[in-house]
């Protein structure tokens, strides 16, 4: 558990588990925090991929598939005993997807809410994470760097250069990712709530309607793709995710 988890606030009485999905080259260092922040009643969760943090000496994973089955083996026995949702940013959005898809198709589980962040609905005609390139050049990695805030990484050779293969492997990783909805098939029936910046891409969301028979909203905020690590917008989304949790009726 420890190896795939960082749980920075250990709430075992807690009503339900907020798990959380980071973006591509992404460590556990900011959603993890957010235990500090939510109630009693919310424990969270942020999953950790190999090749990184703890986890560095592993390989990376290689597709989709092996990792959606590492998650579900170890967290099955925690979200059979209590209510869990899943939030996920950016390229993490297709990951929580698929672990959720799995889990319900598999096991019967679901989350009680699912939020998707910067992020195209994976039904859509204009989704195709095979067709986005890996950044590769310096320049490209370098706009990713600040993007996220972590300039600091750019003093040192070898923390920018693993840097530069984190991203690159996890864009292999999931370009990995697959899904087509079957004809008549809606796989969930949870409520999901989308969120983006103001100033980011336009993301196709529309396609979640046609993924789950629960209630769906769409909430904007000032900033670019990585406007949830803006203080004053990351205190609104803790609250609106608190409020979305406790009104599941847990």
């Amino acid at each position: 558990m420890e190896k795939l988890v960082a749980c920075v606030c250990k709430r075992p009485d807690a009503l339900c588990r907020l798990i959380c999905f980071p973006w591509a080259g992404g460590g556990t260092s900011q959603l993890a925090q957010w235990g500090k922040r939510f109630s009693d009643a919310i424990e969270v969760f942020c999953i950790r991929l190999p090749g990184r943090e703890t986890r560095h000496e592993e390989p990376f994973a290689k597709d989709m598939t092996s990792f959606i089955n590492e998650v579900t083996s170890v967290l099955l026995k925690e979200l059979k005993r209590k209510p869990f949702a899943f939030f996920g940013h950016s390229l993490g959005t297709y990951i929580s997807f698929a672990v959720a898809h799995h889990l319900k198709e598999k096991y019967k589980l679901e989350p009680v809410h699912l939020f998707v962040s910067g992020a195209h609905a994976p039904n859509v005609t204009c989704f195709s994470l095979r067709s986005m390139p890996i950044p590769d050049g310096k320049d490209q990695v370098l706009a990713y760097v600040k993007a996220v805030g972590r300039t600091e990484l750019l003093l040192n050779e070898d923390t920018w250069k693993q840097m530069a293969l984190t991203l690159r492997e996890d864009f292999r990783l999931f370009q990995t990712f697959s899904f087509e909805k079957a004809e008549m098939n809606t796989p969930f029936s949870c409520d999901v709530t989308c969120f983006s910046g103001s100033d980011d891409n336009a993301y196709d969301v529309q396609g979640w309607q046609e993924l789950t028979s629960g209630d769906i909203s769409f909430y904007e905020f000032p900033g670019d793709h990585f406007y949830l690590l803006e203080p004053s917008n990351q205190s609104i989304l803790i609250k609106h995710i608190t409020r979305c949790i406790e009104n599941a009726g847990l």
